[in-house]
């Protein structure tokens, strides 16, 4: 990932005419090479549904409290319907959004099925009567989404010298199923509520999972910001006509870190600003899809060396799970734990033993170094940097204390912001010094 300055817009006309097809495929390599964001224009995908799509959007937050409520995740294995502000972990932290997920409608699989095929599942729906045509256009929307992101991932293949049906064997049928062998997308229709309405700061850092995300934004808030090599937050606000392309964990993995998962996060509208709403499609894979690395062309690698070095952090570890579906499950327990407590409790008690570990490993390297000499000085966790202080007037501040009666997720992501928060070395210099 290099440091630019803004997020690309290629225009997909241009991949399906083969006269301008060679520069566009030029244009997303540089893209997928050293951003791995973007947006893309003129995808044919129906105006009018899509503006049927944002006014189904909001009119679905305006339902009935109780509505929502009959629809909540908790009561789905699969890990769709509605999350209820701030009930979602986000890296560590909560995420202050109000949402639904909804999928490709498929059936559930049977119960001696593999578990983590329990992803793939039935929707829960809104009753027709508060919220007419709802599942009608959700679910022909998710079709021509489908349509585009296979339409795009071929394109992605081509882009980084590989067949274009490379990454077909990822979403192959998963075999014998009850949930059958169609592919399942994914689609979040999300709402941000402003900072009056929030009462808090709002902020959630994020990578996508899966192949590839199709954001499509609803102006006018310019909340949107992608990461660059520097640290640098760039915005990626809404332009007509398009929709924000965003690499996944998954895509990163299987590439062997050639196409870049980039970090992005969203803000809360400043007071007065209104609600901000989004509408985010992630492509699906085969949960029975093994991690595999493609044979990507040595040219194309050394290019992505030149860009970022021979060091490219993964985001996600496929070396703890054998297929995508293991650690797809592992992911949505870990962000949604109250689906977790009900349904997937050992998956849950593996991931909070696991953080305990961490932490306990991070708390064991924090200490005064010696002044001996600098080799002895303490490496620490490298989450947070060397900090240098004379004296600490008052402890530092790592967002709302949820108290003794706060809620387990508020506590365990209050604390582990203060690990985080934690510096690799403190040093302590008298006035005397």
């Amino acid at each position: 990932m290099s440091s630019f300055t803004e997020v690309p817009i290629l225009d997909l006309a241009l991949a399906r005419n083969p006269d301008t097809k060679p520069a566009f495929l030029e244009d997303l390599k540089h893209a997928l090479l050293q951003i791995g964001f973007l947006y893309i224009k003129n995808t044919a995908i129906d105006e009018k549904l899509i503006q049927d799509v944002v006014r189904l959007c909001k009119a679905f937050f305006d339902l009935p409290e109780e509505e929502k409520l009959r629809l909540e995740m908790k009561n789905s294995p699969h890990f769709l319907g509605y999350s209820r502000l701030g009930n979602e972990i986000t890296k560590h932290a909560v995420d202050y959004r109000e949402q639904i997920d909804l999928a490709t409608e498929l059936p559930a699989p049977s119960a001696d099925e593999p578990r983590y095929r329990k992803l793939r599942g039935p929707n829960q729906w809104p009753n027709e009567e508060l919220i007419p045509g709802f599942r009608k256009t959700i679910e022909e929307y998710i079709a021509r989404m489908t349509d585009l992101s296979t339409e795009f991932t071929s394109l992605i293949a081509e882009a980084i010298g590989l067949p274009t049906n490379a990454f077909e064997r990822f979403f192959e049928g998963i075999g014998e199923s009850e949930s059958g062998t169609q592919r399942q997308d994914k689609l979040k229709l999300v709402k941000y509520p402003d900072l009056e309405e929030l009462g808090v700061e709002g902020e959630s850092a994020q990578g996508d999972s899966m192949l590839s995300s199709y954001l499509l934004q609803v102006p006018p808030h310019k909340s949107l910001q992608v990461q660059n090599a520097e640290g640098t937050w760039i915005s990626c606000p809404p332009i007509d006509g398009t929709f924000v392309v965003a690499m996944g964990q998954g895509l990163e993995a299987i590439t062997g870190g050639v196409v870049a998962s980039t970090t992005h996060r969203v803000l809360s509208p400043a007071t007065g600003e209104g609600p901000r709403f989004s509408i985010p499609f992630f492509q699906g894979v085969s949960y029975d899809a093994k991690f595999e690395s493609m044979d990507v062309p040595e040219d194309v690698q050394k290019l992505k060396r030149e860009v970022v070095g021979d060091e490219v952090e993964m985001t996600f570890k496929k070396e703890m799970f054998e297929k995508l579906g293991e650690a797809t499950l592992t992911n949505r327990v870990k962000s949604h734990t109250d689906v977790g407590e009900k349904y997937y409790p050992d998956i849950l008690e593996g991931i909070k033993a696991l953080q305990l570990k961490e932490q306990q490993s991070s708390a064991s390297t924090l200490a005064i170094p010696s002044t001996d000499g600098a080799d002895d000085k303490p490496k620490g966790r490298r989450r947070a940097p060397t900090i240098v202080i004379d004296k600490i007037e008052a402890p530092p501040s790592y967002g709302e204390d949820p108290g003794p009666d706060g809620s387990l997720l508020r506590k365990e992501a209050y604390e582990k912001r203060k690990m985080d928060a934690e510096p690799d070395e403190v040093r302590y210099h008298s006035d005397a010094e």
